[in-house]
């Protein structure tokens, strides 16, 4: 259906005036229009989907793709192949654990070439911000960026090293004047009172105990008062911590253009459940307590968390050491582009919360994040005809070797998750029909729109 008009047609669909009967008009890869059944112009194909949901594709802001340089972990061709078959139909590449990192204007150019004619769904690039690259901000935001990563620890990987404070001071007031965000992996390590040095690095408990809430609480502080100090747009990246969510809820009061996603771990696990030695479920910051998830579950009921991201973050099977079960050793980043709208949906549903605030979560707030509102994450006319047919009522059992993405490791092995991807559709587009083969692939680079340079 390249190219042509078309009309998909059911009885939940999901719009921006919530969840109902309507059909929405293809022409042209664009949303035409979202009209009653009764007004399908006369003529166009009809895909009806009976009782199916039709919802806008997930727009994931935050993944690891690893190429070039890494492709082994993972790679643009399994990435977004997994990703358009969960549903997502814009993924927005992390400017580390590539090689080298998208820091330069030069590496994002390396970075495109890799990507171009091998992504099954359209994609876009964060950059970094690292000491020294200051100068190179303003020919990435040109490039059209989406925005700009850093760390306010150590990264994991020596060529994207972490940003100070003294760093950060100088790169804000540039992403500032151009109105690009800056998210920011909120963890600012210190000395941990009572963790036993050299102790089992098989258990879970002692993991979590080495990274405390109070690492992120801390730096969400910091990062409040620089935005504040800025005016820079700041967002926190996966927020394991519920108790930073008062003092990021206090900074939009005062005004603050400060957001925070979470991801679907932290709302599907809980750290009671981990064994000693699974460290497939090792992430940073960790999954933590029963008790913390159900209080990140109410913040995002109540808005205080606006986006659900994947924080798709593979490797190698031989980093995670499973057959050590070491969890200092073990590469810390969960595999879940594929799992991540039924993994969220699945526990949204338990708790009563409904298909509008899954869109919200996953599709209109991360395309806002990344600049493209209109253009992606929304049924509204004139947007991408990116849509995805859910079955928000069948279940199924999470099996390793049906997953896409180049390693098939992940805690969600066996797991009992609840809605089906059928089909995916980018920019009108068939990308994904669940048991046929994937067509050839037909994503693009999706840039942020470059506004006018400020006066410094």
């Amino acid at each position: 259906m390249s190219g042509a008009q078309f009309v998909v047609r059911g009885q939940r669909v999901v719009t921006g005036e919530g969840v109902r009967e309507a059909a929405v008009v293809v022409r042209g890869g664009k949303v035409a229009a979202v009209v009653s059944h009764a007004e399908v112009p006369a003529g166009l194909p009809v895909v009806d989907v009976g009782d199916k949901v039709v919802m806008p594709g997930v727009v994931d802001s935050h993944a690891h793709i690893n190429e070039p340089g890494r492709t082994e972990w993972e790679g643009f061709e399994t990435a977004t192949r997994a990703a358009a078959a969960g549903g997502i139909t814009t993924v927005v590449d992390m400017p580390l654990n590539s090689l080298p990192p998208t820091t330069t204007l030069a590496a994002l150019k390396l970075k495109a070439e890799a990507a171009h004619g091998r992504c099954q769904v359209d994609h876009a690039f964060w950059g970094g911000v690292i000491p020294g690259n200051a100068g190179e901000l303003e020919a990435l935001i040109d490039a059209g960026i989406s925005g700009f990563k850093c760390f306010l620890c150590p990264s994991g990987v020596d060529e994207f090293p972490h940003a100070t404070r003294e760093v950060l001071d100088v790169a804000m007031p540039i992403l500032a004047r151009r109105g690009i965000p800056l998210i920011v992996h909120a963890e600012l390590e210190s000395p941990v009172e009572g963790l036993t040095p050299g102790g089992d690095a098989r258990t879970y408990r002692g993991y979590l105990e080495s990274r405390p809430k109070r690492w992120e609480n801390e730096a969400i502080q910091m990062m409040v008062e620089l935005a504040r100090a800025h005016r820079c747009r700041v967002h926190i990246v996966h927020l394991s911590s519920a108790e930073a969510l008062p003092v990021l809820r206090e900074a939009r009061r005062e005004g603050l253009d400060v957001s925070v996603e979470t991801c679907p771990h932290y709302l599907s696990f809980t750290a009671e459940e981990i064994e000693d030695g699974a460290t497939h479920f090792k992430c940073a910051p960790p999954i933590r307590e029963a008790e913390n998830r159900e209080r990140l579950w109410a913040g995002l009921a109540r808005g205080d968390i606006e986006l659900v991201v994947s924080d798709h973050s593979p490797c190698t099977p031989a980093l995670k050491h499973l057959e050590r079960g070491d969890f200092g050793a073990a590469w810390g980043g969960i595999a879940s582009l594929q799992l991540s709208l039924p993994a969220v949906w699945t526990e949204a549903k338990r708790r009563g919360l409904g298909l509008e605030s899954l869109v919200r979560w996953m599709c209109e707030a991360p395309a806002r994040l990344v600049g493209l509102a209109g253009v992606k994450g929304t049924l509204a006319p004139g947007a991408d005809a990116d849509l995805v047919v859910f079955d928000p009522d069948a279940s199924f059992a999470v099996e390793p070797q049906r997953l896409l993405h180049r390693h098939p490791l992940t805690p969600y092995a066996g797991r009992t998750l609840t809605g089906v991807v059928e089909m995916t559709f980018l920019r009108g587009t068939k990308v994904f029909e669940r048991g046929q083969p994937m067509p050839r692939p037909s994503g693009l680079w999706v840039r942020r729109p470059v506004g006018p340079r400020a006066a410094a």
